[in-house]
């Protein structure tokens, strides 16, 4: 049987790998009848941890990618019924796209960078074109939403400015920590920036309160690669 451990995660070394040659490692049908097959070199990013899937192609085939709940492979769906276990494929993902997700989640971090030091605790995340927020446990009752909004805009402001790092480690447990600089760390599997400067803007939309948890919605988009 395939292992989880055969297949190499490509997207969390290399956010901007676009496209590789690999073989096909598993293939075979989910219960709606759609053929799939886990390439061993895999650079498709399938929906977890508030971000969407990355969209692409298996040789000339679109690719949507999913994982797999009884191997925990990452596959791609699509028409692959004459590929089999061992065949060359040439992947490739929807760069603009990658590249979007990639700001958005980078983004929410450094947005739950800015709610830790009003005190907030993140309680969930979303990084969604057009949804991307984040949920904050609040300390205290928040009395004025505008100067909050304000506060965090400054700080975000002020990060992307400072050009933080942004990397990734492994702790003690073997889970992945990505890192802002030393202004932020947290476990995560998604896929970032190089750095805040690749961000070509982080705008903190609403902030509202709703049963008890704050909401502060953001967008961000990554600068045109030379």
């Amino acid at each position: 049987m395939v292992q989880l451990s055969d297949q190499v995660v490509m997207y969390l070394e290399d956010t901007y790998l676009m496209e590789l040659t690999t073989e096909v490692m598993a293939a075979g049908r989910h219960d709606d009848g759609a053929a799939w097959v886990a390439v061993r070199r895999n650079i498709f990013h399938p929906q977890g941890g508030g971000q969407p899937a990355d969209r692409g192609w298996a040789g000339e085939r679109e690719a949507a990618a999913v994982r797999d709940p009884a191997t925990g492979l990452v596959v791609v769906r699509g028409g692959f019924d004459d590929l089999a276990v061992g065949d060359a494929v040439h992947t490739r993902i929807d760069a603009e796209l990658r590249l979007l997700h990639a700001a958005l989640h980078t983004a929410g971090h450094l947005v739950e960078a800015a709610g830790r030091v009003e005190g907030w605790t993140m309680a969930g995340s979303v990084h969604f074109p057009g949804q991307a927020r984040i949920e904050f446990t609040p300390q205290d009752a928040l009395d004025d939403r505008d100067k909050a909004a304000a506060r965090l805009t400054e700080y975000v402001e002020a990060a992307v400015a400072d050009d933080l790092p942004v990397t990734a480690d492994h702790d003690g447990a073997g889970r992945r920590i990505v890192r802002l600089g030393e202004a932020h760390a947290a476990p995560c599997g998604g896929t970032h920036v190089r750095s805040l400067a690749d961000l070509a803007h982080v705008t903190i939309g609403s902030v509202k309160v709703k049963k008890g948890r704050v909401r502060v919605s953001y967008d961000a988009a990554h600068r045109p690669r030379a």
